[in-house]
């Protein structure tokens, strides 16, 4: 029988999780780049997860296949479209795939964008606002953070 102290023990990430979210986001899922897809979309289905239709993002010259599970996060498995693309360097560079972007929807992407300058993050746009196609044609942008990395953004308040 665990003792006192282990029956009031609060994991730290449900701390976190109550504190101020100071830039407005929500996480939305995980981009994972693939040279090949049906590797990664079989990992996935391995673990449980439901594969969705993949569909071609014009604007985005991508092909992208939603992968959701009721307990992990959500994978969005990302590969090239015809001709040139955003993941071409990349996947030169990582040719078994690589998770290169953490996604994000807010209600008010200027003030989100805006509260990170203010935190001192520098966010540089790599990919205006654009219509989604596997997002209902909601605006997604895409943002390097100095220090972090490749996030993107769902503007969820158009």
């Amino acid at each position: 029988m665990p003792g006192v102290a282990a029956q009031n023990w609060v994991p730290s990430f449900i701390v976190i999780d109550e504190m101020q979210n100071l830039f407005g986001f929500r996480f939305h899922h995980l981009g994972l780049a693939a040279q090949t897809p049906d590797p990664a979309k079989n990992f996935l289905l391995g673990l449980g997860y439901h594969v969705g239709e993949t569909i071609v993002d014009p604007l985005q010259n991508v092909r992208l296949t939603l992968c959701e599970h009721r307990s992990m996060p959500t994978v969005e498995v990302v590969s090239r479209a015809e001709g040139k693309g955003p993941l071409d360097y990349l996947l030169s560079r990582h040719s078994d795939g690589l998770i290169y972007h953490l996604c994000y929807s807010t209600d008010d992407l200027d003030r989100a964008l805006q509260a990170l300058i203010d935190a001192g993050l520098r966010p540089h746009c790599v990919s205006a606002p654009k219509p989604a196609i596997l997002f209902a044609g909601k605006m997604v942008s895409f943002y390097q953070i100095i220090g972090m990395g490749l996030i993107e953004v769902i503007d969820e308040g158009e």
